[in-house]
């Protein structure tokens, strides 16, 4: 079994199968009682725990290999549990994933640039399609996962162009340059510091960075997709911020990203926020 799967969620937790390796890993979100006897949650190979003092642990039943690769949305993926809880993508991304690589195709003339773009799923998506990417992300480690995710899925064009720095001095870099992007996807984090230790506040810096980026698209904007993890904000509150930076020749919408469970018809674990700024009268 190589596949990734949200088996079941209750109790603050979610129950996965990642390839092989079954694992437990904080919900924030998951309020309701598990759907799954205890008997498949005791089958779990690790388990993460949040600690009062911040970040985590992992408690291993067994030891694993430390890293593997996983079969998801088309696309393979190196898994690797880190110190922070993670795997090395974030399955909630599976609709945006499918919207750029769907709906962008057939637009090779197109520039695209993710920020924050960890290991690189929606720059495989994007990259897909022929369309050149820019990947950056502060941390040099993340660059190389996503270099190797790449080279995982040989049918993807080698077109992406990666850089470790920091968001915000690259586009100011750009800026200067009069580099133009008609389409970026960001997922900022709450906090996070740059590659020289650059101090990052979600609700301090995320509006000055959008309309850095919205000049950074020129005259000719084609979309905007973000998404986040961060508590205070809400579908709505996106769309509104998308909506002051963004043109009024486009359409937004915004929605909660979500795991449909593997174990029942119709459950979703919700995992995080989007909304998405798309030019008009274009076939997406």
């Amino acid at each position: 079994m190589k596949t990734y799967k949200l088996l079941d969620s209750g109790n603050l937790e979610k129950l996965e199968q990642a390839g092989p390796y079954r694992l437990i890993r904080p919900a924030p979100n998951a309020y309701w009682p598990p759907s799954l006897d205890k008997e498949y949650w005791n089958e779990a190979a690790g388990h993460y725990f949040r600690s009062s003092k911040g970040g985590g642990y992992w408690k291993w039943k067994k030891k694993l290999p430390k890293e593997w690769t996983v079969h998801y949305d088309g696309f393979k993926l190196i898994c690797k549990p880190t110190d922070f809880g993670h795997i090395g993508f974030f399955p909630e991304q599976k609709e945006t994933w499918n919207w750029l690589s769907g709906h962008l195709s057939g637009k090779q003339n197109l520039n695209a640039l993710n920020l924050f773009a960890y290991s690189g799923g929606s720059s495989l998506a994007m990259a897909k399609t022929g369309i050149k990417v820019c990947h950056l992300d502060a941390a040099k480690g993340m660059i190389d996962w996503a270099k190797d995710n790449l080279r995982l899925n040989s049918e993807i064009p080698d077109n992406i162009r990666w850089i470790t720095d920091d968001v915000n001095k690259f586009i100011m870099r750009e800026l200067r340059r009069k580099s133009v992007y008609q389409g970026i996807v960001l997922d900022p984090p709450s906090f996070g510091r740059g590659s020289r230790g650059q101090i990052w506040k979600i609700e301090h810096h995320l509006l000055p960075l959008l309309k850095n980026c919205r000049k950074l698209m020129g005259r000719n904007p084609e979309f905007m997709v973000l998404s986040m993890h961060s508590y205070g904000y809400s579908p709505i509150s996106l769309e509104r911020i998308l909506s002051s930076i963004l043109p009024d020749n486009g359409t937004v919408s915004s929605g909660e990203m979500l795991i449909n469970e593997d174990n029942a018809k119709g459950k979703k674990l919700p995992a995080g926020i989007f909304a998405m700024w798309v030019k008009k009268n274009r076939n997406y």
